[in-house]
């Protein structure tokens, strides 16, 4: 949502900086156009395209034809309905309505899943609202708060997007758990070497009301990790 302004504005900007140069109409440029027909709409239909994919990849729905009023008269340098300023006030008003939809909407489905993953018989839940499922269950050390782990782990959101996987990559990670997110080193702390473990982790213990990389706001994020050694050397890499 954030980047969707961003991209109808240089758009839109693209549409008037061409209009200037190549077309002819009132408050633009004088003289004949030097674009025929063909060119002409080759021109608006590719602009309209690019706009279009704007709108669509966060679900932005405009009134069609006050719409096309207001590019006319950006394009054309008529009397405008109100000043520029005001106009950008209004645009970014109507995307932070939004945008508190879209979150609320996210907010709602993170609690349903969540109280309805908190009934299946091997979830277990700790009083910060964590949830988890025992795997596999290890015999070795469990870790502390201070302590650094070396661990594999897959990432996933509720509708089963995959953001990050370890064991695809064959990589394990190590961290320290005073570094991560803190339903990571809630997680880890119920865990000995060994364990296999999987996380249920609100948006309260992970990324909050913001977005991070491909994870977005109010997620539950799902991550499937084993803990594979309590290590002394201290390497920190956020998780």
């Amino acid at each position: 949502m954030k980047n969707i302004f961003l991209t109808i504005f240089t758009v839109f900007t693209v549409t008037v900086l061409l209009s200037c140069k190549f077309t002819a109409g009132a408050g633009i440029s004088k003289g004949k156009p030097n674009f025929d027909k063909n060119s002409s709409y080759a021109l608006g239909l590719n602009v309209g395209s690019g706009l279009r994919d704007g709108l669509n990849a966060d679900n932005v729905n405009p009134d069609f034809n006050e719409f096309m009023k207001g590019m006319r008269d950006g394009i054309l340098g008529k009397n405008s309905r109100f000043p520029l300023e005001e106009a950008r006030e209004r645009i970014g008003d109507a995307f932070n309505t939004i945008t508190e939809q879209k979150s609320e909407e996210s907010k709602q489905k993170e609690i349903e899943f969540l109280a309805e993953n908190a009934k299946k018989p091997d979830v277990k839940i700790t009083d910060s609202g964590l949830q988890y499922e025992v795997l596999v269950e290890g015999r070795g050390k469990k870790p502390t708060e201070n302590d650094t782990v070396k661990v594999h782990y897959e990432g996933r959101l509720i509708d089963g997007t995959l953001f990050d996987n370890s064991f695809e990559r064959q990589e394990p990670i190590t961290f320290a758990l005073n570094d991560v997110i803190p339903g990571w080193s809630e997680g880890l702390q119920l865990m000995t070497e060994g364990s296999k473990y999987k996380l249920y982790i609100p948006y309260e213990l992970g990324y909050g009301i913001y977005d991070y990389g491909p994870i977005p706001p109010y997620s539950t994020l799902i991550f499937t990790v084993e803990l594979i050694e309590v290590v002394s050397d201290k390497q920190f890499s956020k998780r």
